[in-house]
């Protein structure tokens, strides 16, 4: 009725791999392990915070952090800032000692003044007096500490020190009080202590206050009274906040006609500067809070969008690997178009490969213990029967029965055996080259070489059609896709009439290789074309003798094609008169290119 068979799996040409017994071994117990160790399952652990999350909350913090470090490092800001304020120091100081030079100075001997114009070899000096009363005058409009030494180094003046009948008074900057809470002053000395190494300011010589009327000048003033001008740049004591200060000091040669009577020395604090860069670090720091907030916020919202479905689509899993019945889902994020969304689809695919894996193991249960249970109702019948039978004949006919059944229980029980190790073998062997037409070839050969000369006549004939020159060459396991075209074959020889020819055609379609076997048997009835390819269906020529198959070989062929990403089709081939002229079963192999 149709063209379905399920033959005897030829020793030419298929593979062993599927016997394989490598990767199981047996306990004590008897049972099977598998040679790959499985790691054993740790419950999922529920926690406040990721450490995914935290993770991305570092990374985006650190760099951010680290550009802000950069940006706090003020080393060339603060360098022109000390620049401008020694150039304006400078510029001050020489106003200074031009102005000493020409209305503190007085000849060294008053008496032979002669009224002559200036010059003459005439020698001047500083007038204590009147150099105390203009470097009063000159600083009144300015902070800056202004000092004059004589020409042997003598301190004569000092803004900060008024002299009187009364006694010497000196004037002390005293810092200004802190009012700022405890909390306040320990977030002020840290700023100070991480700032000063940004940069730092060790390399600085140290800024010392020389005692009142000690006649030990500073080095720029010793320059100053070989007649250069000279600054220099001083670290102070660590002051009320707990770091360096900065004392900027110039000193300009007092002179009169290229003499030198003295050096004007000019000193100021560099509050004003640490002022500037704090003020410019306390503005990036303002920006850095608010990028820092946006960042925090922004890596929560990340690691929101990755860590949470990764933990549902977890949690999802352990319910399907713990639960019972089909009612735990994998969340679907397909819709979301990236790799949490392939992944959540790559699980679902799998769940609902592993339910129909689950099903397609339990129909198969269920159909082997069918077709087992049939041939054993016949051999446990014929066996009580037997023994009450006392006709030699009907004995013999019993024991025919029996010998039938076995023969069939063995045969059920190898192709079996062999569908369920095919799914272990499609998945550990690797794939290789395999030259389909070759293949073919090969077995139109073993057909017309099993042939008797007496048979010749009636025998249906395997004809080989292929294009030539034309590379028919698929990835797969030789084996295997020769078993499936023996199946092919004895299925369409098996119902061919006397005389028939049953037809092999190969050719290329595109990336795939499109192999054909028709017949000119009765044909597939209808609407069996997908049933044929069920487990043990069976639909054989009448006149066969039963239990000859058992209905797996189209099942295995299906499950081969499917496993080398092809598929495999029946169909009817329509005759003259609409009348089916035969089965046409259809193989579409994919190609490597």
């Amino acid at each position: 009725m149709a063209s379905v068979t399920d033959t005897k799996t030829s020793k030419a040409g298929t593979s062993k791999a599927g016997t394989s017994k490598a990767g199981t071994s047996k306990t004590g117990t008897g049972k099977a392990v598998s040679g790959n160790k499985v790691a054993a399952h740790r419950p999922l652990r529920r926690r406040a915070v990721s450490p995914l999350t935290l993770r991305i909350l570092a990374v985006n913090v650190l760099a951010l952090a680290l550009l802000v470090g950069g940006l706090l490092y003020l080393g060339r800001y603060q360098d022109r800032l000390i620049l401008a304020e020694m150039e304006a120091l400078e510029k001050e100081a020489r106003i200074f000692a031009s102005a000493l030079g020409e209305g503190a100075v007085q000849l060294a001997d008053p008496v032979d003044a002669d009224g002559e114009a200036d010059g003459g070899g005439d020698t001047y000096v500083l007038s204590a007096e009147l150099a105390r009363q203009m470097v009063r005058r000159l600083v009144e409009a300015t902070d800056t500490r202004t000092r004059l030494y004589a020409a042997d180094g003598a301190p004569v003046s000092d803004s900060r020190v008024l002299t009187g009948s009364a006694g010497t008074i000196q004037i002390v900057e005293l810092p200004t009080p802190d009012e700022r809470g405890a909390p306040m002053r320990a977030a002020v000395r840290l700023y100070n202590w991480l700032t000063d190494t940004l940069p730092g300011r060790d390399d600085l010589p140290l800024y010392r206050e020389q005692p009142p009327g000690r006649a030990a000048p500073y080095p720029d003033v010793e320059r100053a009274l070989s007649g250069e001008p000279a600054g220099t740049v001083w670290r102070s004591a660590e002051t009320a906040e707990g770091r360096p200060g900065l004392v900027l000091t110039v000193a300009v040669p007092v002179q009169r006609y290229k003499q030198v009577m003295g050096a004007v020395m000019l000193s100021r604090s560099g509050a004003e500067i640490d002022a500037a860069i704090r003020s410019v670090r306390f503005d990036i720091l303002r920006v850095f809070a608010l990028a820092l907030a946006v960042t925090v916020l922004l890596s929560f919202y990340l690691a929101g969008t990755i860590a949470r479905p990764v933990r549902m689509l977890a949690r999802a899993a352990e319910r399907v690997r713990t639960g019972h019945g089909r009612h735990m889902e994998i969340p679907d994020f397909t819709g979301r178009g990236d790799e949490i969304g392939d992944l959540s689809g790559a699980l679902r695919a799998m769940t609902g490969a592993l339910w129909t894996r689950m099903d397609a193991i339990e129909r198969f249960a269920a159909d082997v213990a069918h077709e087992i249970k049939n041939p054993l109702t016949s051999l446990r019948s014929a066996v009580e029967t037997v023994s009450r039978v006392n006709d030699p004949d009907r004995r013999d006919r019993l024991m025919a029965i029996i010998a039938d059944d076995v023969q069939r229980l063995d045969r059920l029980i190898s192709d079996i055996s062999n569908a369920s190790r095919l799914d272990a073998e499609l998945s550990r062997a690797e794939l290789e080259p395999v030259d389909v037409g070759a293949v073919l070839a090969m077995l139109a050969d073993i057909h017309a070489a099993t042939l008797d000369d007496e048979d010749d006549a009636q025998a249906p004939r395997l004809a080989v059609e292929m294009p030539v020159g034309q590379d028919l060459t698929v990835p797969g396991l030789e084996g295997r896709l020769t078993q499936v075209f023996q199946n092919l074959v004895a299925n369409a020889l098996s119902f061919s009439p006397p005389g028939g020819t049953v037809r092999l055609t190969a050719r290329r379609e595109g990336r795939a290789v499109v192999v054909t076997v028709a017949d000119d048997g009765p044909g597939i009835p209808e609407g069996k074309e997908e049933a044929i390819f069920d487990r043990f269906y069976t639909e054989r020529p009448a006149g066969e003798k039963f239990g000859t198959h058992s209905g797996l070989g189209l099942s295995i062929s299906k499950q081969i094609v499917e496993a080398h990403g092809g598929s495999i089709t029946a169909a009817n081939r329509p005759g003259p008169d609409g009348q089916p002229a035969g089965a046409l079963f259809t193989v579409r192999l994919p190609r490597a290119d």
